[in-house]
């Protein structure tokens, strides 16, 4: 699948992906072979627990306040476990075998391990208090944007330096062409008064 967005790069964001995909052809199933409303209001909250999974973690890696993600990873979190709750009421009802939901609750379990980590990478008491969005190589991303602005205060260090140092030559070379003009007039004038005077008749 070809991605355009930073969520879309997450495992856990594919992962969640797969179990939508999964628990669709459950509850199809279900819906096929109970008739009862209880169970079928257990389907409707699974599926919307689901997709809430889903979302919230899309629209907190969207987030640029570190804390604000973390709450909306944990609200994800809160829908995958809430997810495998539903799966084992579906059991308990009969609605479905206990094998059936093995699968969907490994899922589950990997996508809620995933979510904890990004909590614990973004939540304000572990981090400090500076956006970014979760990408492929982030702490890259960060230390690129640390040396540009070194650069350029070292290229602004160096630009000072260098106006300095013309300044100065600029000077020196100003008083070297006076002290040259003066010593030329000294000998100009030794000159003349060492020529004899030649009287006029």
């Amino acid at each position: 699948m070809r991605t355009y967005f930073d969520h879309e790069k997450l495992d856990v964001y594919q992962l969640e992906l797969r179990f939508i995909s999964w628990v669709t052809g459950l509850l199809a199933k279900v819906k096929q072979h109970s008739t009862n409303a209880r169970i079928s209001e257990v389907s409707d909250q699974l599926d919307r627990a689901s997709l809430s999974s889903l979302l919230n973690t899309a629209e907190g890696n969207g987030r640029r306040q570190r804390q604000t993600r973390a709450k909306f990873f944990d609200d994800a979190r809160g829908s995958a476990t809430e997810c495998a709750g539903c799966l084992d009421v579906l059991v308990a009802k009969g609605a479905c075998a206990e094998q059936e939901i093995n699968e969907g609750k490994e899922m589950l379990l990997r996508i809620t391990s995933m979510l904890t980590k990004l909590i614990a990478l973004f939540d304000s008491s572990s981090s400090s208090s500076s956006s970014s969005i979760v990408r492929e190589e982030p702490q890259e991303r960060e230390c690129d944007d640390e040396d540009e602005e070194k650069d350029e205060d070292e290229d602004e260090e160096e630009n000072v330096h260098l106006s300095s140092v013309i300044g100065k030559d600029h000077r020196e070379i100003k008083q070297a062409s006076s002290n040259r003009e003066s010593l030329n007039l000294m000998h100009t004038l030794m000159q003349y008064r060492h020529e004899p005077i030649h009287s006029s008749c």
